[in-house]
């Protein structure tokens, strides 16, 4: 068992929720139990564009890699339709939404597995098929009732690979995709199918294509529903998420890693007021219905969100929750104040319920586990000093630094056991401040945490481990890097992968 320390304990003012990591045996042990009854382009970041690589000037990433899963909170209509699967409890994924059940008939879980779980590693119970490969990079993804599946693939920083949408079928039911369709020559990060239609986000727009389900390409060219988003600077990419048939919410991501005069230089102070915040890090809500739209048509819901690239809406509640990617280069930008240790645990990746109307801190402040929201370096911090930072809510949990959540989703099916009820998977990209790093890898996983009453519980375990490989350094060598989490129609979940281009379906098989 990892526990996650607190750094300077004896300033601490209080951790709002402690984070321990625990082995995926533990994890099965608890999903055996609940059967019984009846987890530059390469940076930490969502888009890549600076991973906290502590490399110093500004950023050169792009807008690659964006988040994952946010639009794998899809809509709450409990229909099989909506955004991303992540409520679609209606459908079944083709055929096989029974998995072996009434009668017998249709293959079981054990059936579709590969016999190395397409080289991840799962807790024990659960299985793996590796459903899709080739895929270039593959951010999130969507489900439709009928089982088919869309991914958003935005294209190589080196421009040798094109940005997509690949739609992918499974004709013969045996967990892998052997039908393909592509459409859409720029490619982004956020899709969600609903009722009929699929939404993308590329960086600078959300288009609408009329997509039934049952139908993998496009019969009519798409709508654009919102225009001249903002996609220049660190972070591009867009992630979309329903409330409703008329909430549709965007991510925007800050365009520097903490509003400084000149961005991640030495000692650069912050501007104040930063003049980001009244176009980028924060959400925004549109209305899907009215095409032609820009930033001006739309609503900022929150601000202080640095970069909120997962994004997920909870069935039970409608609420919406986000994982944020936090602030880099404490270290190379403020020596004076901050170590190379403290540089490798701060600040937390928080996981917020982003409520409307509120602001949550960035730039001026950040998340120090042991002594909760300080105040950054750029606007007078020491590392310690809190000053009026104690005005910004806390995370309602946090996650170790520059581990890069990328996608979220809640489980809401039941092909799992009952422990994973109501709890949310993520989808982290990984850190690239350990590059030879070996054993608990800094993120390059897929963790779950448990949610009792609507609310994150205190014990966040790794799921699905094993995506980066053997070869090193990291991310360079990874073979593979988690962006999208979704659930196909029976209850088991979607991975993608942007690296290794790869699709994978995870089962429970139980003992």
């Amino acid at each position: 068992m990892q526990t996650i320390s607190n750094r300077n304990s004896s300033k601490r003012r209080h951790l709002h929720l402690p984070l321990t990591l625990f082995s995926t045996a533990l994890l099965g042990a608890l999903s055996l139990a609940a059967c019984g009854d009846n987890g530059s382009d390469d940076g930490s970041d969502d888009d890549g564009s600076d991973g906290g690589s502590n490399s110093g000037g500004s950023n050169s990433g792009g807008s690659n890699s964006g988040g994952s899963g946010a639009e794998n909170s899809g809509g709450t209509d409990g229909t099989g339709a909506n955004g991303t699967g992540a409520s679609n409890t209606g459908g079944a994924m083709g055929g096989m939404g029974a998995m072996g059940g009434e009668g017998g008939q249709g293959p079981t879980p054990a059936d579709l597995c590969d016999p190395d779980d397409g080289g991840i590693e799962l807790p024990e119970g659960f299985c793996a098929v590796l459903s899709a490969e080739d895929l270039g990079r593959a951010r999130h993804l969507t489900v439709t009732p009928s089982g088919d599946v869309f991914v958003a693939v935005n294209p190589s920083p080196d421009g040798s690979s094109p940005g997509e949408i690949v739609a992918l079928r499974d004709t013969d039911d045996d967990g892998q995709f052997d039908e393909r369709a592509t459409f859409n020559t720029v490619g982004g990060n956020g899709i969600v199918w609903r009722k009929g239609e699929l939404f993308f986000a590329e960086n600078d727009r959300i288009i609408k294509y009329s997509m039934p389900d049952g139908q993998l390409e496009p019969t009519e060219d798409f709508e654009v529903i919102v225009s001249d988003l903002p996609a220049d600077g660190d972070h591009k990419s867009k992630t979309i998420a329903f409330l409703d048939d008329e909430t549709m919410f965007v991510n925007f991501g800050s365009a520097t890693n903490s509003c400084q005069v000149n961005n991640r230089q030495l000692e650069s102070p912050g501007e104040d007021p930063c003049p980001e915040l009244d176009e980028r890090a924060g959400i925004w809500v549109f209305d899907p219905t009215v095409v032609d739209q820009t930033v001006e048509d739309g609503t900022r819901y929150a601000t202080g969100t640095r970069n909120m690239n997962a994004l997920a809406i909870q069935p039970d509640s409608d609420d919406l929750w986000g994982v944020q990617n936090g602030r880099d280069q404490l270290a190379e930008n403020w020596p004076e104040y901050y170590d190379e240790d403290d540089d490798l645990g701060l600040p937390t990746e928080e996981l917020i319920r982003i409520a409307e109307d509120e602001t949550y801190g960035w730039p001026f402040c950040y998340h120090d586990p042991a002594l909760g929201m300080v105040l950054a370096p750029e606007y007078g911090g020491d590392g310690g000093t809190v000053g009026p930072c104690d005005e910004y809510p806390e995370p309602d949990f946090s996650f170790p630094a520059h581990w890069a959540p990328l996608g979220a989703v809640f489980y809401d099916g039941t092909q799992f056991p009952e422990s994973y009820e109501g709890g949310m998977f993520v989808a982290f990209h990984g850190s690239r401040f350990e590059p030879d790093a070996t054993g608990d890898l800094p993120g390059y996983q897929v963790g779950f945490l448990p949610f009792d009453d609507g609310m994150p519980g205190d014990d966040f375990v790794t799921f699905a481990n094993g995506f980066a490989g053997s070869e090193r350094p990291l991310p360079e060598e990874a073979a593979s890097r988690p962006v999208g989490v979704a659930l196909a129609n029976d209850g088991s979940l979607y991975i993608s992968d942007d690296y290794g281009g790869k699709l994978w379906r995870v089962l429970y098989v139980g003992e």
